[in-house]
């Protein structure tokens, strides 16, 4: 049976709001609103490389709720499986954008979000997954409170069960449980996933796995939850605004590695989701090396972009993949 979905995301996405012009949140009179969250955000990267993806999701049935579920149409990502609710919020965050010796700052004000309130049996698993090629979620939906991790472990393994590959990223927030509460669940997770994204930090607060480089700690990864694939990503913060990105992918006996790229930093905030979605697109192709090497072409364009979503195409990333240069295009 055909697939419908290439790829199925589901998690929370926010209202973010920031100060222009470096301002702190104290000293501000206006705020950028914008629109953001992880597994969207790799949702909206997959449907400019050119798949066809789904976001799941609770939103509040009000202006804010519908603000974000049009920017996810506006991007080609089918919002048909969100469910609606009354009398819940929308969670918000705020950015503080740093310069050197200053760095960027996050303030959540998610509590008792819609999202927060998802519980096994609030979507029709079965009948999502069985349209679908890969589920992806992300460390932040569990974290979201203890029937958002009961709701993502059971969606997890109905996807399993339905022929689905299962992709993680781990992407821990400190601010929304504990290394332990992380363990706990994502530890079960790891039952039903696939594909692991993650950061050489992340495996260690998580999963309190170390090794002697970053290749050692993914093979240690692949080994202990029999993964068919583990990518991490890897950050050099030369400056706030200033940065050397790369990746690479274990697969089996493989290693595949990106060239580094130098990046000067507009907007760092959904980077690694861009990774996600050039890895999963280079994944239903067959061919990883290609998911590395273009995942981390995409992640490196997100930074020149303000806002979580990335606005670019294949186009650009297969030109940058072989080596564009810096001249403007006239």
């Amino acid at each position: 049976m055909a697939r419908e979905h290439d790829v199925v995301t589901l998690g929370e996405t926010m209202i973010r709001l920031s100060p222009p012009s470096f301002q702190r949140l104290e000293q501000a009179t206006s705020l950028e609103m914008r629109v953001g969250g992880a597994e969207l955000n790799v949702a909206v990267g997959v449907a400019r490389l050119g798949l066809r993806s789904a976001w799941l999701s609770k939103l509040p049935e009000n202006p804010l709720g519908r603000l974000a579920a049009n920017k996810a149409r506006e991007q080609g990502v089918d919002v048909s499986h969100v469910v609606w609710t009354k009398g819940e919020r929308m969670g918000l965050y705020f950015v503080e954008f740093g310069a050197q010796p200053r760095a960027s700052s996050v303030v959540y004000d998610r509590a008792d979000s819609a999202i927060s309130k998802m519980k096994p049996g609030d979507f029709d698993w079965g009948a999502i997954f069985s349209k679908a090629r890969v589920f992806h979620v992300s460390g932040i939906t569990p974290a979201l409170g203890e029937s958002c991790a009961e709701a993502t472990l059971e969606a997890a393994r109905a996807a399993k069960n339905a022929g689905c590959v299962v992709s993680v990223d781990v992407n821990y927030r400190a601010k929304l449980w504990s290394e332990e509460e992380a363990n706990r669940v994502m530890t079960a997770l790891m039952g039903s996933t696939d594909l692991l994204i993650t950061t050489e930090e992340d495996t260690k607060r998580v999963f309190k796995i170390e090794g002697a480089d970053y290749r050692e700690v993914a093979r240690e990864l692949q080994k202990k939850f029999g993964l068919k694939a583990v990518a991490i990503t890897l950050r050099e913060t030369v400056s706030v605004w200033r940065n050397r990105w790369s990746a690479f992918a274990v697969v089996g006996d493989e290693v595949y590695e990106a060239p580094t790229y130098e990046v000067e930093v507009v907007d760092r905030l959904g980077a690694g989701d861009s990774f996600t979605a050039g890895f999963l697109w280079g994944y239903l192709q067959d061919d990883v090396a290609k998911g590395v090497a273009y995942g981390t072409a995409f992640s490196a364009l997100k930074h020149s972009m303000p806002g979580d979503f990335h606005w670019g195409t294949l186009a650009e990333v297969e030109k940058l993949a072989e080596g564009g240069g810096l001249r403007i295009e006239r």
